[in-house]
Parts: C-alpha cells; structure tokens; sequence
C-alpha cells in the first residue's frame, strides 16, 4: 500500500466568518458577482435578503444594498480579510479620499468563529439586521462584546 500525503493525513481545520456586503455602484450586479465568486471560493452556509438602505457619512450618493453572508474557510482570519479585499479589488473597487464614499463592493468581516469583531454591528442597523437574519437562518449565535472590547 502506498504511503498517505501528509495533507490526507492531517484532518483541515475550518473557520467561519460573518461577512457585512454593502455596495451601491451597480448593487445588483456586483452581489450577484460577489455571491458567484464568494459561493465558488467558499463554503456558502447562509446568506440574508439584501436591504436599501441610505448612506451613512458622505451623503451625496446612491442609496446602498446591504447584505450578511456565513462561510466557512481553511484560510487563517488575516488571510481571510485579505482575501476579501482582493475580491473587493476583482469586483472594481476603487479605494478614494472619501472613506464613507460610494463603492462597487465592500465586505467586512463581522465575526469569526462566533465572536464579534466588529463594532459596526451594535451602531448600523444596517449591518446588525442582515447578520440577525444569518444568524437566526443558521441556528448560530455570537459571543458577546461590550463597547469598550472594541
């Protein structure tokens, strides 16, 4: 019998991330592109009803869609987040002088393996009320964080 790869015997550990999606270039198109390239690259365990919702910040834009997606990876958390922003960057994102500034696509990691990582979530409804339906949809809770942990 041939010997077993190192890789077969190791048994893969997998993460799941929280992701806030928000866009309000083209918003349709780019969530549809970024469910594709997301649903083909990861393991697509959840996702929310996308929301209209108003800018926050910089005003003088279109409204944008909101959404929350569960997955699960291999990759390690900073890997993760720059894995996201490289499909921020195949999706066309432009990174401008205006930080709350329109925007093909941004995704956010929101919770890793149930714990909160970001505070966005207790100030946005916009971003807590996806992530509750994911949540709730999937049966997942998240670990607790007060303001101050932030």
């Amino acid at each position: 019998m041939p010997p077993q790869s190192i890789a077969s015997e190791q048994a893969i550990s997998y993460h799941e991330c929280l992701i806030s999606l928000g866009s309000n270039i083209e918003p349709v198109l780019n969530f549809a592109q970024a469910l594709t390239i997301i649903g083909h690259e990861c393991n697509l365990l959840a996702t929310s009803k996308a929301i209209r919702t108003a800018p926050v910040g910089y005003q003088q834009q279109p409204d944008y869609l909101n959404a929350a997606l569960l997955v699960s990876t291999p990759l390690e958390r900073e890997a993760f987040r720059a894995y996201l922003k490289e499909v921020e960057n195949r999706l066309g994102r432009v990174r401008g002088a205006i930080k709350s500034g329109p925007r093909t696509m941004d995704l956010d990691m929101v919770a890793w393996d149930g714990e909160l990582l970001d505070e966005s979530y207790y100030q946005y409804d916009y971003v807590r009320t996806p992530v509750n339906e994911v949540l709730a949809s999937s049966g997942r809770t998240l670990g607790e964080k007060s303001a101050h942990d932030f």
